[in-house]
């Protein structure tokens, strides 16, 4: 079934999930005019080579239909659970918290507090950048593009108190953006001015625990394909700003309701005067990795040279894949063009990264440097990360068995390393329950804060002769 709606692609494969019942979804399994389906789309001369995708259609239209019905209570679980957590932290702990009730003077929580701290947030308390590594240290950007990450995931008068007085950085702003397919605004980054470096750092939100939206938008299994750029995720695209009916316009009018990629890039052009030195790098964990290489994509896609000439690099933390194997080849050719360092961080068994699966029936593929950590934090330079696709039986025992070796090392690592590697007791709960999805729990930002500042410079000296271009130089990193 075509529509003019995505004229914009020639090959496109949409799922409405809005559109479809509870029947259609099982008569959909044997039904074989997927055409004339109103919750599925694609052009006519297409439909052989997506009717050979029905099991991935059906298991991406039923977990979408489950979180359309499951928003409100998963929002409601999370927003107790996170005022819980606050509620025991603001009074300092679970004792104080009940005596404090007995006497009437409970220190109540303000959602949209500088000292409110979100679900993620609560899993690993640091906000510090590490003091052991300084501007000019090969490992400074991965280390700041980590906990830029993570950051992201709080409200913003907590990121404007941490960046202004932790950081010691210019705030530019805190966003939230329009997503035109999901009718709300869903999609939130920060930026800042890191003046030591002259450097700004673009930070995306990745996916939140109890955001039924996030995980829609991840699930979303819908893609399109563009003539220069090859066949890219559509929930992805959908959050960074893609436009019903008209695509990536190179401009649009309305003001009223942002998109993150066209706010974004005017809010670089305008903090980037032609006249200096100033660079930008922009990073995310999760989905926020993916919004981050999307973003410096469709700067290619509009021809934005100045812009891309600016950027100093993309960092991502547990990014999942985003685009087919021409996708692949148009970002190689222009980061290789442009001099753009692109770090992909996997952590050991984090799931994440090994989806959506590169295999016959996806076909996406993963792009830029791999830096893979094992659960020791010891990385290594790769094309890719091991177990690409995470699909195997005989792991589950082994990675079992390394979900209990990361509880342990909670408990080891602040005793070797010093007391900032103490893990919460929420972190705990996390790792408890990760014994039976390891995962999930391995894809907490906690691992790549972690990883970025345990690194060994020699790691990224190694990157020198792996990488097979040179990338810009910043005040003395790695080049």
């Amino acid at each position: 079934m075509a529509s003019q709606s995505h004229n914009f692609s020639g090959n496109y494969l949409v799922l409405r999930p809005n559109e479809v019942s509870v029947l259609d979804l099982f008569r959909l399994l044997w039904d074989h005019e997927l055409e004339k389906k109103a919750f599925v789309e694609c052009p006519p001369e297409k439909f052989q080579e997506n009717i050979r995708r029905k099991w991935l259609i059906f298991m991406s239209l039923s977990s979408q239909k489950m979180l359309l019905h499951a928003a409100k209570p998963l929002r409601w679980i999370g927003e107790k659970l996170e005022m819980w957590v606050n509620l025991v932290s603001l009074n300092d702990n679970i004792f104080v918290l009940f005596f404090n009730l007995l006497r009437g003077k409970v220190k109540m929580v303000d959602r949209e507090s500088e000292a409110f701290v979100s679900f993620i947030g609560s899993l690993d308390r640091r906000v510090e950048l590490d003091q052991n590594i300084k501007p000019g240290d090969c490992r400074y950007f991965g280390a700041l593009a980590a906990m830029a990450a993570k950051i992201s995931y709080e409200n913003q008068a907590f990121v404007e108190r941490i960046v202004r007085d932790y950081w010691k950085m210019e705030f530019i702003g805190y966003y939230s953006f329009w997503n035109d397919y999901q009718k709300k605004s869903n999609t939130q980054a920060f930026m800042v001015h890191d003046k030591t470096t002259d450097m700004i750092i673009v930070a995306f939100r990745g996916t939140e625990p109890f955001n039924a939206d996030d995980w829609s938008t991840d699930l979303d299994l819908s893609w399109y394909e563009l003539d220069e750029m090859g066949k890219i995720h559509g929930g992805f695209m959908k959050a960074l700003g893609l436009v019903m009916e008209k695509g990536w316009p190179p401009h649009i009018d309305d003001d009223r309701r942002p998109p993150a990629y066209y706010t974004i890039r005017e809010k670089l052009k305008q903090k980037l005067n032609p006249n200096n030195e100033t660079r930008f790098m922009v990073a995310g964990h999760s989905l926020g990795g993916a919004l981050s290489i999307l973003f410096a994509a469709v700067l290619a896609l509009h021809k934005e040279t100045w812009l891309l000439n600016r950027m100093e690099g993309v960092y991502t933390f547990g990014q999942p894949r985003v685009g087919d194997k021409k996708f692949k080849e148009f970002m190689e050719l222009q980061l290789r063009k442009h001099g753009i360092r692109y770090l992909r961080y996997v952590y050991c068994n984090d799931v994440v990264p090994r989806t959506p699966t590169d295999d016959l029936t996806f076909l996406y593929k993963h792009f830029g440097t791999c830096l893979y950590f094992n659960s020791c934090y010891k990385g290594k330079v790769l094309e890719e990360q091991p177990h690409k696709n995470y699909i195997s039986l005989y792991a589950w025992i082994p990675r079992f068995l390394n979900s209990g070796w990361e509880l342990v090392r909670g408990f080891i690592l602040p005793l070797i390393k010093g007391p900032e590697y103490k893990e919460t007791w929420s972190l705990i709960v996390l790792r408890l329950w990760g014994l039976g999805f390891p995962g999930l729990s391995a894809h907490n930002p906690h691992e790549y804060v972690n990883a970025t500042r345990l690194i060994s410079r020699r790691i990224y000296h190694q990157l020198q002769h792996h990488h097979p271009h040179p990338w810009k130089t910043i005040n003395g990193s790695l080049k």
